[in-house]
């Protein structure tokens, strides 16, 4: 079976992995699209630190091949989108209603993946460039056959990551005005999110001139190639910011663009030990800094309400793949994605 596997020094497309079959509670799905997500050149750089060998991977869609016992939400043939969330169910966190809390989700990679004899590790529960995965059941969320799965491979991060932080944790209501620093897949996503809501001002930030065409498309009202355009047009300062490129200046910038009563959501993913500093005093404006994990999302729940979304024209899916690539060419979408030429790379199989 081909996949990309991350063994510490090299990045390469194999083509001799094993997966073991599906035992109790879980999915085996063949994949057929997989977007390339930021997080997983995090995993190449060391921005997130993960085990080694690992298969890459964590955006992704296809068709249940095998179920194990107990499985009777989805069955071979169904078409599913694949959560990064392997949610327990019985913790105090998941009994609350926050399945991206689940202390039994966080830090416990399996190896469901051998090559040569040797256990491979599975990125972020899903492990999405695999010619196959093995996911827990609660991860395999049903979707209708109509949506093409290059695009529905997109809903189990950029957009429930996006569009989730602006419905879910922001709670952004009519009429708000919205900043969003950095317009890549998540932060296109923050922007549709914010005009799904009702927002009124919506301001994108990036310094790419070339963005300001997509970012309008999905919802942005203003385009400046940096913060300092935001005040032109919120001299009071924004209700809501979104950091979504991951640098600690940018987060403070974002904090600076809070007005009273504001809130700084926080997206992107610096390295794991980076600091970033702010006036505290500014925060004594009821104004708050707010960390967001996978949107907050209940996976279930959410992946098919964007579903029904896209299926009725209120949510952009088919306009965030600027490119496939086979998996093959993994290392010309890694380019691409690393360079910002794209929205989004997805690796079809």
């Amino acid at each position: 079976m081909r996949g990309v596997v991350f063994d510490g020094q090299r990045v390469e497309v194999v083509d001799d992995l094993d997966i073991r079959a599906p035992g109790p509670g879980e999915v085996l799905v063949g994949v057929a699209a997989a977007g390339l997500c930021h997080s997983d050149l995090s995993v190449i750089d060391g921005t997130i630190p993960f085990p080694l060998p690992v298969v890459l991977g964590h955006e992704g869609a296809g068709v249940v091949e095998a179920v194990g016992a107990g499985v009777t939400h989805v069955a071979p043939g169904d078409h599913v989108a694949l959560s990064t969330i392997a949610n327990c169910g019985a913790c105090a966190e998941c009994a609350r209603g926050w399945p991206t809390m689940c202390r039994k989700a966080i830090g416990m990679p399996d190896q469901p993946f051998s090559r040569r004899g040797e256990p491979v590790y599975q990125f972020a529960a899903n492990s999405a460039f695999a010619e196959r995965t093995l996911v827990k059941a609660v991860q395999a969320v049903r979707i209708p056959d109509d949506i093409p799965l290059t695009s529905a491979a997109l809903i189990g991060c950029a957009v429930v990551t996006g569009v989730g932080a602006v419905l879910n944790r922001a709670e952004v209501g009519p009429g708000d005005s919205v900043a969003v620093i950095g317009t890549g897949g998540i932060g296109l996503n923050v922007l549709q999110g914010a005009r799904i809501a009702g927002a009124g001002t919506v301001v994108a930030v990036d310094a790419n001139p070339e963005k300001e065409a997509m970012a309008r498309r999905f919802g942005a009202t203003h385009f400046f190639p940096a913060t300092e355009g935001v005040r032109e047009v919120l001299p009071q300062g924004v209700d809501h910011a979104f950091e979504c490129v991951g640098r600690t200046s940018l987060v403070r910038e974002a904090i600076d663009l809070l007005g009273r009563h504001g809130q700084a959501v926080l997206l992107g993913m610096p390295g794991a030990t980076a600091e970033a500093s702010f006036v505290v005093a500014s925060l004594f404006l009821d104004k708050a800094v707010l960390g967001c994990r996978y949107g907050s999302s209940r996976p279930q729940r959410d992946f098919a309400l964007y579903a029904e979304m896209y299926r009725a024209g209120r949510l952009m899916l088919d306009e965030l793949v600027t490119d496939t690539y086979a998996l093959e060419d993994f290392g010309k979408a890694r380019e691409d994605a690393g360079a910002g030429r794209v929205a989004r790379a997805v690796l079809t199989f």
